[in-house]
């Protein structure tokens, strides 16, 4: 098992290759992405998060800090990502971070019905998006106590 895998601190649930590398990029350049796996729909996150499938063997000890999940998602939607992780009592107080185009009230009202952590749309301009991700990570990482 690569031990990256193993120590994740952040999770990147992006279908979108360009917002993934916009995403992993704000991060290097925060020097917090040394970390990070980047997963391309819902249910490889979920086979991430849950070791299942081709991450079947990863324990659960090694969860990810936080997850940057986009709600509109090939095979398994951001919204049931969501549902399942937060329903689980393995998985549940693993901060979740909505980053998504969408802008729609009833997104973020669900969103955070299920259990999000925090919702953010993701800003069109280049700077603006990855400033939001850099602060993001800092915030998520080194100035968020979780629960032991």
């Amino acid at each position: 098992m690569n031990d990256a895998v193993k120590e994740v601190e952040i999770l990147l649930v992006e279908d979108n290759p360009s917002d993934a590398e916009l995403c992993i990029r704000a991060l290097k350049q925060s020097k917090l992405a040394n970390k990070l796996v980047w997963v391309k729909d819902g249910a490889e996150a979920l086979d991430f998060i849950f070791a299942t499938g081709a991450y079947t063997g990863r324990t659960g000890m090694h969860v990810p800090k936080v997850i940057l999940l986009d709600l509109h998602l090939p095979k398994v939607n951001g919204m049931e990502v969501l549902r399942r992780v937060k329903s689980d009592e393995r998985t549940r107080t693993i901060p979740i971070v909505v980053l998504t185009s969408s802008k729609e009230d009833r997104d973020v009202a669900e969103s955070y019905q299920l259990g999000v952590n925090s919702y953010i749309s993701k800003p069109v301009e280049f700077d603006a998006f990855a400033r939001t991700v850099s602060e993001l990570g800092l915030y998520w990482l080194l100035v968020n106590r979780p629960p032991v």
